[in-house]
């Protein structure tokens, strides 16, 4: 493992548990078993480090959901593979995701307007694919915002609880969370000879396994 990835690791099992705000830059040092001059050499100040981090989660998503939606012009199976991978990020990721989705504010200047455009851009995906369920008669949706704001929450929320120890594999949740996208939005449902393939999706270099996860 690099430098910086042992930085990013720790530092993403530390603003997981504690927060960005309450953890120190020596904490992170220490952590990854560096001094306080190595951490900035490799990974800048703490609000720089975080914003690393937030960028390679969030860039996966977009490339993920973008090669999710470009696969097929149907919106239906658009929706089915968007879901299906964004579930994946957050499944595969899930303390990386979760500071993603937590630590926004804690951004400011030009970070704050890099990640927020790189979350709009996300988010565009999502408007773009229920527009146009909606305008071919796919979908039928009572306000396309609040349902694109409520399939991305859902989504978000995987990175909260699931575990790979419990019953289901990421494929198997993936699956059930597609079927719930779709009865949200009236669709038809979608088989998986129509989706397949998967997106694949990585493991992110910050993220970190459960023993480097402090109590």
């Amino acid at each position: 493992m690099s430098s910086l990835g042992r930085i990013q690791r720790t530092a993403v099992g530390l603003f997981a548990v504690r927060g960005f705000a309450a953890t120190g830059i020596r904490e992170i040092s220490r952590g990854a078993n560096l001094n306080s001059a190595t951490l900035y050499h490799y990974a800048g100040g703490k609000e720089e480090l975080l914003a690393t981090i937030m960028r390679a989660c969030l860039t996966e998503l977009v490339r993920a959901g973008t090669d999710a939606v470009e696969a097929t012009g149907d919106p239906a199976v658009q929706l089915v593979r968007l879901v299906r991978a964004h579930v994946a990020v957050e499944a595969i990721n899930p303390l990386t995701a979760r500071v993603t989705d937590r630590e926004v504010h804690s951004l400011t200047g030009a970070n704050h307007v890099e990640i927020m455009r790189l979350r709009d851009q996300y988010e565009g995906l999502f408007r773009d694919v229920l527009g146009l369920g909606a305008a071919v008669g796919e979908f039928q949706l009572t306000d396309p915002r609040i349902t694109r704001l409520a399939l991305i929450e859902m989504c978000n929320g995987v990175a909260n609880w699931y575990s790979p120890d419990g019953p289901l594999a990421v494929p198997d949740l993936a699956a059930r969370f597609a079927e719930l996208a779709g009865r949200m939005v009236g669709s038809r449902q979608v088989t998986a000879d129509e989706y397949a393939p998967d997106i694949e999706v990585p493991r992110l270099e910050s993220e970190p396994s459960h023993e480097e996860v402090p109590a």
